[in-house]
């Protein structure tokens, strides 16, 4: 009975070891299997001008000096709005941080993808469709080489691809791993003290309190 008891228990630790091994291969490989033709790191983003739902054009090379997120989805797409919680948490983390967001749609039906995008979801960033069916009429898929939605690119300020992926979480770490370089720190800049009487009441207590050696007089202040 002990070794019947054993022999299951081993058989079932197997098992589900090497489920979560798989669970873990899907997840690592997602990019491997679907972001393989997407545009590599470096590659110069190609410019695009396509309509808000209101008839607005949105035009890439407007937003230059500006890292960019581009988000590829679809409402009728299980994935993509699976996705949608994570997308707008980091639109609410790094909106003022330098970074604008483009949602490109593959939607057809003009209405579903309103409702979805902004009475169910209130995805706020800039959200872009050319209302025509995936891989037969549209052209961003083709530019951007997307065959497989959910897909991200980050863009730098000049305009270059930083990151292609499928997976959220990439693009995500991506993000926080650059830190200052999406928003840099302040400069520091020195303000000089008040004096009473003004700067050139200063200079002259200055050149009258100070003393200089033979070398130092020649620049000393006047």
């Amino acid at each position: 009975m002990k070794k019947l008891i054993l022999t299951t228990t081993l058989a079932l630790a197997i098992a589900l070891g090497a489920t979560a091994q798989t669970a873990t291969n899907t997840t690592q490989d997602l990019d491997a299997r679907y972001a393989t033709n997407m545009l590599k790191p470096g590659t110069k983003a190609p410019d695009f001008t396509l309509k808000t739902h209101d008839g607005k054009d949105i035009k890439l090379n407007s937003y230059a000096g500006k890292y960019v997120v581009l988000d590829f989805w679809a409402s009728w797409c299980p994935d993509c709005r699976k996705d949608i919680p994570a997308m707008k948490a980091l639109y609410d983390e790094f909106r003022d941080q330098n970074v604008a967001f483009i949602g490109i749609s593959f939607d057809t039906d003009k209405d579903a993808w309103v409702r979805t995008f902004w009475d169910k979801y209130q995805m706020n960033w800039t959200q872009v469709s050319e209302l025509k069916k995936w891989k037969k009429e549209t052209f961003i898929d083709r530019l951007y080489h997307i065959d497989w939605i959910p897909a991200m690119y980050l863009i730098d300020p000049s305009g270059k691809i930083i990151l292609g992926t499928v997976e959220i979480e990439k693009l995500k770490a991506k993000l926080e791993e650059m830190g200052n370089r999406i928003n840099p720190p302040e400069p520091f800049t020195m303000t000089m003290p008040e004096y009473p009487g003004g700067q050139q009441a200063m200079m002259e207590y200055l050149a009258r309190t100070l003393t200089f050696t033979t070398n130092q007089k020649k620049c000393r202040l006047k």
